[in-house]
């Protein structure tokens, strides 16, 4: 690591450097955001980010709990751009500034102190990206860095890097355009000096044991990032904010355990979850109730809470007791068992596929909606893609837990669980040229008792072939627990449910197929995971979900032959990219008409392709019609319905294409011999003609005669050349003397 004092006019700042996948890190201490408890700019290749570490100065009055805020701020001139919203700035944050925010969150929360309750807030706030470097991983460094050297009490350094699969080596911090053409992982990896706390990301059906290494290869890749902050933070940290430790005395915790007696087991084993909850809660009351007295209301109040605390250890030290002596969960179930599972397809009419997945308490409706290219998601951020045509959106109401609390739209949960649902399909998901619809798929958990992630990404993978998206396996996800005890002992649990994650140590979803892993998420509330444990956690996973595969096959183990009649259906085709402003036409007139007769919709790419969405037959066949004739290349041979728009003397002149026409001689307008070209045509009329010839100048000669004789444009056009100029111009003028003279008006 290089070390660099730099005079800023009357201060100076500390600049360190270190290589980092072929790039530099910088990291400036003191540069920027003086008034923040801690900060530091961040930059690797053209990328900066902007964090700062920021706390209340007394945490609030009632607050038991640590109140951590991450804010991950996008700001779109980082990328040269200016905001696609009306009003021309930022406003809430995108699906990705939540993501980056929801994985620097769960990075940072497990290394704070449990008694510390004072407010903290972590801010990245993108500055400049070089779209190779992902700010994100970035953003992970910068926020640990802050904390270190402010005066806010955090167990870190904690650092990240961004594991890619190419071929069969593994890449550290790819760049972004690796990830999105040429990777078949996507994985952020957070770690401590000792054990990982958090991963993250998306696999192309990758076999555990490739996963795993590159989990390792991770944690052997930030070791110098860690080193690099703790030396950082010896040079320029600030002493620590000292934490007062809860303490409660063994005696009066003795005290309660004694008054509960079996009770507390009695409460927790239920197999419903509403009965376990109601008992536990009236057992919790009670317990705060007896214990809760005091010569004054204030010193009432506090052994009420102290007792109420004093419950909460205690359960939690039941569960991991049963667990870990007895191998018995709450439910009755053992570490490896799984919630008995219900499986429906097509549960809805008239929607284009649906399904609804049950396992024990938690139960997800999945429903699938087929549009056309054109109603994919235009994306307003600073990532490399434009668009996407795949979305997954999870909806977590409150009647799914039983409560009660407004809707105000997706929280960040919902945003992150609905992400990792959309993540492990695709893998599965058909190419746009196998299957051009834009696909939408909305998860509604409709009882929630653990795992309603997981529970989405079965539902969503039974759904999609019920709509017969010709998806290329069937994909299902599990949830998997941890209970440590003190002694070093512990146990994984498969299928976790809400109180086993709420008092466990670790909330571990990995989905995927019979072939491998496509999807992965994992959070910690101790500080580090063991690799060994994290191995035979992966090994129990895989297990778990070929259980999960084998029940959802039963049920259906293709894509339906057919899409449901209710779905629109594409046509395709390719015109020459040059034409295509023949189709849009002068401010999209054109395109306009053709979707009025049609009643299709109609999206055009740059590169040719033109995508007819329609309900029925009928307009795909009038679309495709009328984009022929306007994007067909006229050649001889060819036959137009084309109309009468000009008569001279000597013949017709009919538009066959937009801005083309041809024209017909007076010789070519019929089998036999015409003598006026009123005789057989009037402008207006619609005729069918064939091209005969067309001159090195573009002028078109057609030819009605030879459609209505069948033979072919060479003796048409062998016909034509036998007419000298000379013998042309004697002929129109031997036409016009046969023709009547013009009676003046009136006679």
């Amino acid at each position: 690591m290089q070390h660099m004092e730099i005079p800023s006019g009357e201060r100076t700042f500390h600049r360190f450097e270190m290589p980092l996948s072929g790039r530099t890190l910088t990291i400036e201490i003191g540069r920027v955001a003086e008034q923040a408890n801690g900060s530091a700019l961040v930059r690797c290749g053209e990328t900066v980010i902007l964090a700062t570490a920021t706390a209340s100065a007394e945490p609030r009055e009632g607050v038991d709990f640590f109140p951590l805020t991450v804010d991950f701020e996008e700001k779109m001139y980082a990328a040269g751009k200016i905001p696609g919203s009306f009003f021309r700035r930022e406003g809430r944050p995108t699906e990705a500034a939540t993501l980056a925010a929801r994985l620097i969150d769960r990075s940072l929360r497990p290394l704070f102190p449990k008694a510390y309750h004072n407010d903290v807030q972590v801010i990245i706030t993108v500055l400049a990206v070089d779209q190779e470097v992902a700010p994100d991983v970035l953003g992970i460094i910068g926020a640990s860095t802050a904390l270190m050297v402010s005066d806010i009490p955090f167990a870190g350094p904690v650092a990240a890097v961004r594991m890619g699969l190419i071929g069969d080596e593994f890449v550290v911090n790819p760049t972004l355009a690796q990830l999105e053409e040429e990777s078949a992982l996507d994985l952020v990896v957070a770690g401590t000096e000792d054990a990982i706390l958090m991963m993250e990301g998306r696999a192309g059906q990758v076999p555990e044991a490739q996963v795993l290494e590159a989990i390792r290869r991770a944690h052997q890749a930030i070791q110098p990032l860690l080193q690099m902050q703790r030396e950082i933070a010896a040079l320029l940290g600030r002493p620590k904010q000292e934490v007062a430790e809860e303490k409660i005395s063994p005696e009066r915790i003795e005290e309660v355990r004694a008054w509960l007696g079996p009770r507390l087991a009695e409460a927790l084993f239920h197999g419903v979850k509403q009965e376990r909850e109601d008992a536990t809660r009236a057992l919790r009351e009670e317990t705060m109730a007896f214990f809760g007295q005091g010569e004054t209301e204030a010193e009432a109040v506090q052994k009420a809470l102290e007792a109420g605390a004093i419950f909460d250890r205690l359960l939690k030290e039941e569960l991991r007791r049963s667990i870990l002596e007895e191998g018995r969960r709450p439910d009755g179930r053992g570490p490896r068992d799984i919630r008995p599972l219900s499986i429906e397809v097509g549960v809805l009419p008239r929607v284009h596929g649906s399904a609804l997945f049950r396992r024990g308490q938690t139960q997800v409706l999945t429903v699938v909606t087929l549009g056309a290219p054109g109603d994919e998601q235009i994306l307003d951020d600073l990532g490399l893609a434009e668009s996407k045509r795949y979305m997954h959106h999870y909806n977590f109401p409150p009647f799914s837990t039983g409560e009660v609390r407004p809707l105000r739209g997706p929280h960040r949960r919902d945003i992150g669980h609905g992400a990792l649902a959309e993540r492990a399909l695709l893998a599965v998901l058909p190419g746009e040229e196998e299957f051009p619809y834009t696909i939408r798929l909305v998860s509604e958990v409709l009882s929630s008792n653990g795992s309603s992630s997981m529970a989405s990404v079965c539902g969503s993978s039974l759904a999609l072939m019920d709509a017969g998206v010709p998806i290329r396996a069937q994909v299902a996800g599990v949830a998997l627990g941890l209970i440590g005890g003190e002694d070093g002992r512990h146990a994984i649990l498969t299928d976790i449910q809400g109180v086993e994650d709420f008092l466990g140590d670790m909330d571990l979803k990995i989905a995927g197929t019979e072939q491998g892993i496509t999807a992965l998420q994992m959070d910690l509330k101790v500080r580090g995971l063991p690799f060994e444990v994290l191995a035979q956690a992966f090994d129990q996973a895989r297990e778990g979900r070929l259980y999960i595969l084998q029940a959802m096959n039963a049920v259906i183990s293709r894509p339906r032959a057919e899409l449901s009649p209710y779905a629109p259906r594409i046509v395709k085709m390719r015109i020459d990219p040059e034409k295509i402003g023949a189709v849009i036409g002068p401010g999209g007139k054109t395109i306009r008409s053709i979707i009025e007769a049609s009643g299709a919709e109609i999206d055009v790419e740059d590169d040719g392709s033109v995508y007819i969405t329609t309900p029925n037959a009928e307009g795909a066949r009038i679309a495709v019609r009328m984009i022929e004739q306007l994007a067909r290349e006229p050649k001889v041979g060819d036959v137009y319905l084309g109309k009468v728009v000009r008569i001279m003397p000597y013949g017709a002149f009919v538009n066959i294409l937009p801005n083309r026409d041809g024209m017909v001689h007076i010789s070519e307008l019929d089998e036999n011999r015409v003598a006026r070209v009123e005789d057989v045509v009037q402008v207006g009329d619609e005729i069918n003609v064939m091209i005969t010839q067309i001159d090195p100048d573009g002028k078109i000669s057609l030819s009605r005669r030879a459609v209505l004789t069948g033979e072919k444009p060479e003796r048409a056009a062998a016909r034509k050349q036998a007419w000298s100029p000379g013998t042309a111009r004697r002929r129109e003028r031997e036409l016009e003397r046969r023709r009547p003279p013009r009676r003046p008006p009136g006679r």
